[in-house]
């Protein structure tokens, strides 16, 4: 099964897939897929909150955030990957053509969908507030929407999370 959980910061996404991921294994391997390259204490601090929020639910973690195809999977693993948005930031400011960036990153997810049992993706919700933003805020937006409208069209499920309530817009939850 492929899930997308879209949602505002801190609307209990994370939270939603860790249960997911833990029904849809049924004791098989579950890997938390984790795509943050921290720069600053914020960051770190974000990283140790999740760390502490999943101990003792049988998650592996693969950090991997770019080149998705580098890591390896146990079979049968479902995998939580957080986030869409961490790795689209990833592609797109590293340097090596940011404009390719958003289509880079929906086919890695799209092929690493191929590769898992299951995959639950954890996307921000950051390109529909209707602000004006800088040029390249705008091409991030942008592009994050392209990737998720890319995986809402070839995922099982799309769900939106808001205060921690699930609001599926397709397919069903586990």
């Amino acid at each position: 099964m492929k899930i997308l959980l879209v949602g505002g910061s801190k609307s209990g996404k994370s939270g939603l897939a860790q249960r997911l991921c833990v029904r849809l294994a049924a004791g098989a391997p579950m890997i938390y897929w984790a795509t943050m390259e921290p720069v600053d204490g914020e960051d770190r601090a974000r990283i140790a909150r999740h760390l502490d929020e999943r101990a003792g639910w049988g998650f592996s973690t693969v950090e991997c955030g770019r080149a998705l195809e580098r890591a390896a999977l146990p079979e049968r693993a479902c995998v939580l990957f957080d986030s869409v948005t961490a790795l689209l930031a990833n592609e797109m400011f590293s340097g090596a053509q940011p404009d390719a960036a958003p289509e880079r990153a929906a086919q890695e997810l799209l092929a690493l969908s191929c590769r898992a049992a299951h995959l639950v993706c954890v996307c921000d919700d950051i390109f529909r507030d209707g602000a004006a933003y800088d040029e390249w805020t705008e091409r991030y937006r942008s592009g994050l929407a392209r990737v998720c409208r890319t995986l809402a069209a070839e995922f099982d499920t799309v769900c939106e999370v808001v205060a921690g309530l699930p609001h599926l817009w397709k397919g069903e939850l586990p």
